[in-house]
């Protein structure tokens, strides 16, 4: 389902959902991160997506990480949540989400990498290359708040 990230756009459409998401800042001991090139969108991001009714935030994370990358991770902590109304992702379907999102800091236990459907590349990326991916703004500030590591989460 293709998809468009809207910021403090006043042409932005009229947000009619609003849906639990979950993503994980997924980080090696060398301190890469788990990155995906998204199919929907064709951006870089961390994994992650819908929570499903009979789940934890956290049990969501674990099955969208290991769903879209392969590798199983434990949740270390809550990140960040980001519930920011002036950003609105639209869908092709005519749905139009607010944004609520529930980031975790997770560390890999298992798996390999491989893609998915919802990913098209799935890397260990340094801080330093992550950069200069293309990535919405949004996900460019869960990035930079996970790698801040203030011990308290980022909330908006």
């Amino acid at each position: 389902m293709p998809k468009k990230d809207y910021y403090d756009d006043p042409n932005a459409p009229t947000a009619n959902s609003l849906v639990v998401a979950v993503a994980a800042i997924v980080r090696i001991d060398a301190g890469d991160i788990l990155m995906i090139k998204r199919s929907d969108n064709g951006l870089w991001a961390p994994p992650g997506g819908a929570q499903d009714i009979g789940e934890t935030t956290r049990e969501a994370a674990v099955r969208e990480v290991f769903e879209e990358t392969g590798i199983q991770i434990r949740v270390v902590t809550v990140s960040g949540i980001y519930s920011d109304p002036r950003h609105v992702i639209e869908y092709d379907d005519g749905e139009v989400r607010q944004e609520f999102s529930i980031v975790f800091e997770a560390k890999p236990i298992g798996g390999e990498l491989r893609e998915s459907a919802e990913s098209t590349i799935v890397r260990w990326i340094s801080p330093r290359e992550i950069k200069r991916l293309p990535m919405s703004s949004s996900v460019k500030l869960r990035i930079e708040t996970a790698l801040k590591r203030d011990p308290l989460p980022y909330l908006s």
